[in-house]
């Protein structure tokens, strides 16, 4: 049995100092004093936050592009998660034009089986709907696969609103849930054109080409389809106080609609696009970095409830020869930037730390609620007896900075480069199996599927 004693325990509603003993990866008790036996392993959380594995439910690792991989695959990119704290990601098995989402499935399970460091799950992305699609849904939640997610940008992987309607009826019918990219491809595209017209073609036409106003239209005909659906949808990776004042009038038309956003959309923006020598490159992700004003409204919007889950989109690229292919050309730069490895410090850095927001708030953000969303909890995302033994002793003493040169994300720069960090995984717990010790990895591969269904909450 393993014992961690005199940590203080989070959750959403409360803190509390007391022992959780462990054992054949379940929390099998939690009270104010459990007296270990010679045999047991003890760890000491005096002066630590105990919380449940943070769960980051937005991830693609060993992904193509069809001109770049990403430099992350299953055994880099779990390995960077669990060293963070983040014993769950949920990566998007991705459906390829004329394939079924079983075999979608089965490529990504053989990436993921026996390499990964934390445990994983999968959202199916669906990127050619079809009638044999919409019954080959019916077996997903046989495969654990509750949750899917379809784009509103990129011409190899969008989806028209008819097609998105009928997959949300679906969704329906088999209680799972719809994430959506929103942002109006139709109109990038246009505008793209302009830009490359114009021979603006460094990264700073980037996020000329995709301002706010793309991303908050198509929230707002996503809200619509929802309705007609009668089904909620969740809205990832939200960017812009544009969007977010979209899901504000959704709501206030009593509409149920979930939000994600990521670390990246609250404390960077595009000034990091002009600068020199390519630099701003690594910025390149879509939904592009937005204004300050932005950043500022979506952590108002964490503090006053109004986002869900912060998740990373992880989507490593390198800078050098994958970025690069875009020198001459910005829309060669392949999107997505690093971040599954900082985000516990990050949020508790900028967040916790200023006074924003509290820890429960933070463990309600990136623990309970994507438990909640993706059918986890509470085997996940809680400290409960009965729970699964995936937890996180999280030293809030810990000063340092953030590298690249540092970090074990498999990718040659981050985009948080140089941020200062407070706190730190001190210990992490996978599956019951100590699997970081002051903060280094001490046992890989200890990650399994999370298989479903379970209800939703």
């Amino acid at each position: 049995m393993k014992i961690i004693k005199n940590g203080t325990l989070i959750s959403p509603q409360k803190m509390l100092i007391a022992d959780i003993a462990i054992q054949n990866n379940k929390i099998i008790e939690i009270s104010a004093n459990i007296n270990p036996s010679d045999e047991d392993e003890v760890y000491d959380a005096s002066g630590c936050y105990v919380f449940p594995g943070f769960i980051d439910g937005h991830t693609h690792f060993d992904m193509d592009t069809g001109t770049a991989h990403t430099a992350d695959d299953f055994i880099s990119g779990t390995k960077a998660a669990v060293v963070g704290g983040t014993t769950t990601i949920v990566d998007f098995a991705t459906q390829e034009k004329g394939q079924s989402l079983k075999e979608a499935y089965d490529i990504w399970m053989k990436k993921a089986k026996d390499k990964s460091s934390c445990n994983y799950r999968f959202h199916m992305a669906i990127t050619d709907w079809n009638e044999t699609i919409k019954e080959e849904m019916n077996k997903m939640p046989e495969l654990g696969v509750t949750s899917f997610k379809m784009y509103m940008a990129y011409d190899s992987l969008l989806s028209n609103d008819a097609e998105i309607l009928a997959c949300l009826k679906k969704i329906k019918e088999i209680d799972g849930v719809l994430g959506v990219h929103c942002e109006n491809g139709t109109l990038i595209n246009e505008l793209t054109k302009e830009k490359i017209a114009a021979g603006e073609t460094s990264p700073g036409a980037h996020p000329a080409s995709r301002p706010d106003y793309v991303e908050a239209e198509a929230i707002n005909r996503l809200a619509y389809i929802s309705t007609l659906a009668d089904h909620p949808v969740n809205i990832v990776h939200l960017s812009s106080l544009a969007g977010l004042n979209e899901i504000r009038n959704a709501r206030k038309r009593n509409q149920e609609i979930t939000v994600e956003t990521c670390p990246q959309y609250l404390l960077l923006d595009d000034h990091y696009y002009n600068l020199d020598n390519f630099e701003g490159a690594k910025y390149v992700i879509s939904p592009p970095l937005r204004k300050e004003k932005d950043n500022k409204a979506l952590i108002q919007a964490i503090v006053d409830g109004e986002i869900d889950t912060i998740a990373t989109d992880h989507c490593s690229f390198n800078f050098k020869n994958d970025k690069e292919l875009g020198k001459e050309d910005f829309r060669k730069i392949p999107n997505g930037a690093p971040g599954v490895e900082h985000r516990p410090q990050l949020i508790y850095t900028y967040l916790v730390e200023e006074s924003r927001i509290d820890v429960m708030r933070m463990c309600e953000l990136m623990s309970t609620n994507p438990a909640k969303r993706y059918g986890m909890y509470p085997e996940k995302g809680a400290l409960e007896v009965g729970s699964d033994a995936d937890i996180v002793i999280f030293s809030p003493d810990y000063e340092g900075v953030i590298t690249a040169s540092k970090q074990i994300q498999n990718v040659d720069y981050t985009p948080f480069e140089g941020f200062k960090i407070k706190g730190q995984a001190k210990n992490v717990f996978v599956n019951g199996e100590c699997v970081v010790k002051d903060g280094t990895i001490v046992k890989e591969n200890q990650g399994t599927y999370v298989f479903g269904p379970r209800k939703r909450v």
